[in-house]
């Protein structure tokens, strides 16, 4: 696995915490670059001295993925320090889960501004470098709520199933270019994400469910290293992955 992915510049969002933090390590100690961006500017600066503190290289820039230029700066700074940029893993995410009728209007928009409008950010920031390159791979972090929904998750879910359709018509795009796509769903998995939601009743309900069944974000890690690893002319277009206890 290291032969493909050694000396790779990543570029990874949301990756202050959670499976964004547990990626970084993970491709740091099989020899890429690492080029972290999140609104917690002091994690990922933390984030990078332990790496580097390892032998590895990396990189922290402030970034919110709602703002087209704070993510063109980051793909930027990337490819300015170390020549090109290899994979961006557009994994900033937001999950304030509530019903419908508890009318949570702001937390909407922010799903859609996090969860969509971040993805495309992404994806518009690193297309140019990696058409002029004839190569790249881009990873979208969706879930299994972009498979189906749960109590609470009509609008979480609208947005991971948008990100599955904007990946799979990027992927068709892209062959041109020899680029390569591939989303990522999780299942439960211990992270931040449920810090999100603001409904004591919703959030209780799956913390208590997460914390029974849910992985550790390391799991994460290790897919992304998988579907990075492969050789060139293959394209894991889709990983789906659940606890094996997790029945939805």
């Amino acid at each position: 696995m290291l032969n493909n992915i050694q000396g790779k510049v990543v570029v990874i969002t949301g990756a202050s915490s959670g499976l964004g933090e547990a990626a970084a390590k993970n491709l740091a100690d099989m020899g890429a670059v690492v080029v972290l961006g999140a609104r917690r500017a002091e994690r990922i600066e933390r984030l990078v001295e332990e790496i580097q503190a390892k032998g590895g290289k990396g990189l922290a820039v402030a970034t919110d993925v709602t703002k087209r230029n704070q993510v063109k700066k980051l793909v930027d700074s990337a490819v300015a320090h170390f020549g090109k940029v290899d994979v961006i893993i557009n994994n900033a995410g937001v999950m304030p889960l509530s019903p419908m009728d508890r009318l949570n209007l702001d937390e909407w928009d922010l799903m859609v501004d996090v969860n969509i409008k971040g993805v495309l950010n992404g994806i518009a920031a690193v297309l140019p470098y990696m058409k002029e390159q004839k190569s790249g791979q881009i990873i979208n972090t969706s879930s299994v709520a972009g498979h189906k929904l749960f109590g609470g998750s009509a609008v979480y879910s609208a947005t991971k199933f948008a990100v599955r359709a904007l990946s799979e018509g990027l992927r068709m795009e892209v062959k041109p270019y020899n680029i390569r796509t591939t989303i990522i769903s999780p299942g439960a998995v211990k992270t931040e994400l449920l810090e999100h939601i603001s409904e004591e009743d919703i959030q209780q309900a799956n913390k208590t469910y997460v914390g029974s069944v849910g992985l550790s974000p390391e799991t994460f890690a290790n897919l992304v290293a998988f579907a990075i690893s492969q050789p060139e002319d293959v394209d894991i277009n889709e990983i789906l992955f659940r606890p094996t206890s997790q029945e939805l």
